[in-house]
């Protein structure tokens, strides 16, 4: 019996190829079990891969009838069995029977061929894997939900297997004239993938056909330059090159192997030509980026691709120097592990090791004159051993070039570095969804994938290992679960290093390479969200930038283009653990920002409110984190600080629950009647107890009330209040007019009210209240629309989008009656777009 399933599907028996009577679900099924001959397959993944996110009422049942009519449909002989774990296709020799994982093993053993020197046996391997394809993978079930993440892993193992392929049939010496025609289907194919040209260069150079190798080069240049804006690789450059220097364009030797990677490379195309380009231009490059960030699979990645001679050395295992057992007890979750490494002799052992060198003081001598590259791994732990042994073979020997990766620099005068930081967010989902693919078949993405994948940072290591739980739990439940970061990622790759298969453990080998000021540093500043600038860790942490600056070295924070200092949030939660309880820093924290608040409260009323607004939109995450943990009294005084801010910036309702949960905490009183009043309304409540109790300290105070913004924010959100006493200064007296100016019936008086108004707020250089002046003058002018016109550029300075949309249908009301219906229009798509960025529904006409 032989079952087939890389192109067509079919069942092969005494009476030849028959198809599966019963329908695509029963063929879907069939080829389901059959990518996990062998094994078992759970219920539920089943289910997905047959149903994907519309699965029948009764799902179970559903599954149990396909199983069922495949059972009859199946030739005798063979079963589908049942267990706890799931269901199985009982095969006598899986690998045998189904041409998929005929195929996969084939090109491990081609590989492994290839890796030990034996081209023409690894070409030999290659082809009979190529061989077994006929057509699109499972191209009579691709309607199935499991199929399309199936197929496209599958169509990248070929392809991959054809350049490998071509590659070992190069080394080997095969025929060229016939590797050429071989080729040229799948070049046609895949017109911009640079090592299949290159390889097809490579081929049409040794048939002697050097102008049409020429030709293709400067087809590819041609295409990447049209359609992707992009020059050729280095290595394709390096082939073209190859061939105009009349040389063949075949390796020079074949290379040590290099680890292979068991998964496909994801994500880092623009990082991978940049590290190429910068291999190609300096002696020193230094992969720089958090534990997690991929860079020893980016180093790989461009070692692979690379001619001539390639080392790999991984210093991992290189021991660090412990801490003395007598040293004092560090309270800020030190892990016994110092920064500096273990004897220098080590590190240059390793180095020997990787070089076939018996004895690190034969290293000089074995480099001479001999053009290698080292990438050398893991350096963080043996930093100061590795710059001075790197330092020191890259003086003595002119051909070698080094690659190091690291969670900091070398420091070596000509090192170039390239910091290696998250994955986009696009290429953050797209790993997600290919590793939960590996684990769950048929997964093809969720709504929410984007947010886990956002919560973990975008670093590959946590995206990964998101994905591998998807075994036991779903997408919800691990987004759900982010507050629980270590515990939920604590399952990884057995064979991983230890420090790489769990996500706690990636963060505990860079913090136990911390000094203790720096541990105390860091876990101060976790108490920071989204970030903060220098001047702000200096007053929260006690920190100088030196320190900061350190951090920074060490890849445990990050410096953004406008300044700001941050913690990736998988470090900063860890930092957070190891914040002892009566460390100083949450309470400057929380001090640092009500004074910041405070500061910029009559800010917000004068000629720099873009530039405060612009301040406060920075600090929103550390202002509302300040929120929560503030005493009563203290968050009192923030609320009413912040009230203005909220209002113009349209930030009510995401500070509506904890400002609540600040409200069941105080205890009100007339002394902070006016601030308890701004609570009420900043929780949005419109009614209650709450409501009523803040009215009646409005309304029986008797002095003038502290904060400019209350009387309006009450009036607008809940009702006007009589008696109130607004302050004196400015703002205030500007706002009162244009309030008298809505009650006043007569429409001159009105106008004088507001014209009044505006030339106070025009001396402010207060920009929202002007806006609102002048919108109110529109309503008393012959022309409106020059009002109107700067009445919106106010509004739209300040992002204000409620004002926005409101003008907009005004105006639009005002070119309707004139009869510019075209502009009208405008202004009504307009608003519509503008209440659609914001959230907001157009009022209907």
């Amino acid at each position: 019996m032989i079952f087939r399933l890389l192109g067509p599907l079919a069942v092969s028996g005494a009476a030849g190829t028959a198809g599966i009577a019963g329908g695509p679900k029963i063929r879907a099924l069939l080829a389901r079990l059959l990518l996990d001959a062998g094994g078992s397959v759970p219920v539920e993944r089943l289910v997905d891969g047959l149903y994907g996110d519309e699965p029948p009422a009764d799902a179970q049942g559903a599954l149990q009838a396909q199983v069922s009519r495949l059972r009859r449909a199946l030739p005798p002989g063979t079963a589908v069995e049942f267990s706890p774990a799931g269901y199985r296709l009982a095969l006598a020799d899986p690998a045998a029977a189904v041409d998929v994982l005929r195929f996969e093993a084939l090109v491990r053993e081609g590989a492994r061929a290839g890796a030990a020197g034996d081209p023409g046996h690894a070409a030999g391997l290659l082809r009979e894997a190529l061989g077994l394809w006929r057509g699109p993978a499972l191209a009579d079930v691709r309607d199935a939900p499991f199929a399309a993440g199936q197929a496209a892993r599958l169509d990248a193992l070929r392809l991959d297997a054809v350049e490998e392929w071509a590659a070992a049939e190069l080394a080997a010496d095969g025929d060229p004239a016939l590797l050429v025609r071989e080729l040229e289907p799948w070049a046609r194919e895949q017109p911009l993938r640079e090592r299949l040209r290159g390889l097809q260069m490579r081929a049409l150079g040794a048939a002697g056909r050097q102008a049409d190798a020429l030709a293709v080069y400067e087809e590819v240049r041609a295409a990447l330059a049209e359609e992707l804006g992009a020059d050729p690789s280095p290595e394709l450059a390096a082939v073209h090159l190859r061939l105009l220097r009349g040389g063949e364009a075949a390796p020079e030797r074949p290379c040590p192997p290099l680890p292979a990677p068991l998964t496909d490379f994801v994500g880092r195309a623009r990082e991978r030509e940049r590290l190429a380009a910068l291999v190609a231009a300096a002696r020193l490059v230094t992969l720089v980026g958090p534990g997690g960030a991929g860079k020893t699979r980016l180093a790989l990645e461009v070692g692979a691709g690379l001619r001539g001679e390639v080392r790999f050395v991984d210093l991992g295992a290189v021991a660090g120097t412990p801490v003395p057992p007598d040293a004092a007890p560090d309270p800020y979750g030190g892990t016994g592990s110092a920064a500096g490494a273990g004897p220098s002799g080590e590190v240059a052992e390793a180095f020997a090791a990787a070089l076939g060198v018996r004895g690190a003081a034969r290293l000089p001598a074995a480099l001479e004159g001999r053009p290698v590259l080292l990438i050398v791994d893991n350096c963080e732990h043996v930093v100061v051993e590795t710059a001075v042994l790197v330092r020191r073979l890259l003086a003595a020997c002119p051909g070698l070039r080094v690659l190091t990766t690291s969670r900091e620099a070398l420091g070596i005068t000509g090192e170039s570095l390239l910091p290696l930081g998250a994955l986009a967010p696009e290429a953050a989902e797209e790993l997600f969804v290919r590793r939960a693919a590996a684990v769950r078949p048929g997964f093809a993405g969720h709504a929410r994938v984007a947010e886990l994948c956002a919560g973990l940072d975008g670093l590959p290591l946590a995206v990964e290992l998101a994905a591998a739980r998807l075994r036991t739990l779903s997408v919800e439940e691990l987004a759900d679960g982010l507050g629980e970061r270590f515990e939920l990622l604590s399952r990884g790759d057995r064979t991983a290093p230890a420090r790489h298969r769990t996500l706690r453990a990636v963060v505990e080998w860079s913090w136990s390479l911390l000094e203790p000021d720096e541990r105390r540093l860091a876990a101060r500043l976790s108490v920071f969200r989204g970030g903060a600038t220098a001047q702000a860790v200096a007053r929260v942490c006690g920190a100088g930038t030196g320190a900061l600056a350190s951090l920074v070295e060490k890849s445990l924070v990050e410096v953004r283009e406008d300044g700001r200092y941050r913690m990736l949030e998988t470090i900063r939660a860890y930092a957070a653990e190891r914040l002892p309880a009566d460390d100083p820093a949450p309470a400057a924290h929380r001090a640092h920002y009500r004074e910041l608040a405070e500061a910029a409260d009559p800010e917000l009323r004068g000629p720099a409110q873009l530039e405060w607004l612009a301040r406060l939109d920075a600090e929103d995450a550390n202002l509302r984190a300040a929120l929560r943990h503030s005493a009563p009294e203290d968050g009192l005084r923030l609320v009413a600080a912040l009230s203005p801010y909220w209002w113009l910036r349209g930030l009510r309702g995401r500070v509506a629950a904890p400002v609540a949960e600040l409200l069941d905490r105080v205890e009100p009183s007339a002394e902070r009647g006016e601030e308890y009043a701004l609570c009420v309304l900043a929780a949005g409540l419109r009614v209650g107890a709450h409501v009523e109790r803040a009215r009646g300290f409005l309304t029986t105070g008797t002095a003038p009330l502290r904060q400019p913004y209350t009387a309006f924010l009450w009036s607008t959100s809940v009702g006007p209040v009589e008696g109130l006493r607004l302050g004196d200064d400015p703002w205030s007296r500007s706002l009162a007019l244009v309030g008298r100016a809505h009650l006043t019936p007569g429409p001159a008086e009105a106008e004088a009210l507001l014209t009044e108004a505006l030339a106070g707020f025009r001396a402010l250089g207060e920009r929202w209240g002007t806006a609102t002046a002048l919108e109110g003058l529109a309503a008393h002018a012959r022309d409106p629309l020059p009002l109107l016109a700067e009445a919106l550029s106010l509004f739209e300075e300040l992002g204000v989008a409620e004002d926005v949309v409101d003008l907009l249908l005004r105006r639009a009301a005002v070119h309707e009656a004139a009869g510019a219906t075209e502009s009208a229009t405008r202004d009504r798509h307009r608003a519509a777009r503008t209440a659609h960025g914001a959230g907001l529904r157009v009022p209907s006409r």
